[in-house]
């Protein structure tokens, strides 16, 4: 009869003993715990919210999203943190960043889990929430609660200002080209087809015919008009015979003209221009009318002697008369039969 009584006991604290271990492994826990319990009014803590239960449970963490309680504000919810313990327990760790506008002493709601069926409470902790001391004696020495802050410099926000002032500069320009055009009596389009290049001697021709109206030497202007025929002669002289007549002297000029065959008649003509010229513009000398005149017909027999034109040739193995080739002509040319 003892030996029964024995055993079941014994079964009985083995039951009992096994079912406390169960209970035990199933209990969840939830606990809270605050960075700083006591901050000024507008100031940021911290409430760290920790869950432990079995791994296998699903659990609820039931958190308020934008207020804990009156005065209590939730800034800020951080994505929750689980770590998997001994003995087959699940940590979890959820954040959550509060600040408070209102001075007062809080006793913040316990949060809530749910586990399955039943509903397990936090801890509560107290937050103190106080005022800025202020010296109303002294209203210059209020201060913010914190100090004003630099936005970083960011381009993007210019960009209005920048294309504002770059389109202000560009229609002023452009006004201002507009008139410049307008008041020289040109188009304002500065696009134009160029007129085609006339010949080298018939460029001369007009440049001479030009000077020859302008009357120079009879206004007492003798020093520009001889500058003005010598340079029409040496840009001729570039376009006919190929040299840089144009960095050259009087002297060097008339050596090369003299070795010219189609030049020779002329050679004389040239020199008397050249070197009256030079007189005229380095030794200020004043030539008589007879001289000035003399000085543009030679300038007129020159170009006239020395130029190449194309006049029309018959035409070559059956190709017809009419067509147009490049001759040298000039008054010294003389047909023979």
């Amino acid at each position: 009869m003892k030996l029964i009584k024995k055993s079941i006991l014994l079964l009985a604290l083995a039951g009992a003993f096994l079912s406390g271990g169960k209970a035990y492994a199933q209990q969840t826990l939830v606990d809270v715990r605050v960075d700083s319990a006591a901050i000024l009014i507008g100031e940021q803590t911290v409430l760290h919210l920790t869950v432990t239960t079995d791994k296998d449970k699903a659990v609820q963490l039931v958190i308020p999203r934008d207020t804990l309680m009156a005065g209590v504000e939730v800034l800020e919810i951080p994505k929750a943190d689980s770590t998997l313990i001994e003995n087959d327990r699940l940590l979890i760790k959820q954040d959550l960043l509060v600040t408070s506008f209102d001075s007062s002493l809080y006793l913040l709601p316990p949060f809530m889990v749910i586990d399955g069926a039943d509903t397990v409470y936090s801890n509560q902790v107290a937050l103190k929430v106080s005022t800025v001391p202020v010296n109303t004696d002294k209203p210059e020495e209020f201060y913010d609660i914190k100090s004003v802050w630099k936005p970083p410099f960011v381009l993007a926000d210019y960009y209005p200002w920048i294309f504002g002032v770059l389109l202000t500069l560009f229609l002023i320009c452009v006004v201002a080209y507009v008139i410049k055009r307008m008041r020289n009596r040109q188009s304002i389009i500065p696009f134009k087809k160029p007129e085609p290049k006339l010949p080298p001697h018939e460029q001369a021709i007009k440049e001479l015919d030009e000077i020859k109206q302008q009357k120079l030497w009879q206004q007492g202007r003798s020093k520009e008009y001889y500058t003005l025929i010598t340079d029409t002669l040496r840009r001729y002289i570039v376009d006919r015979f190929g040299i840089n007549a144009m960095e050259m002297t009087s002297g060097e000029i008339l050596d090369i003209i003299r070795k010219q065959q189609e030049a020779t008649s002329v050679y004389e003509s040239l020199k008397q221009i050249m070197q009256l010229a030079d007189f005229v513009k380095f030794a200020k000398m004043n030539p008589l009318p007879d001289e000035n005149d003399l000085s543009l017909m030679n300038a007129y027999l020159f170009i006239n002697q020395t130029k190449i034109e194309e006049i029309p040739v018959p035409g070559e193995d059956g190709k017809g008369e009419g067509e147009e080739k490049p001759v040298e002509k000039n008054d010294s040319n003389i047909s023979k039969e």
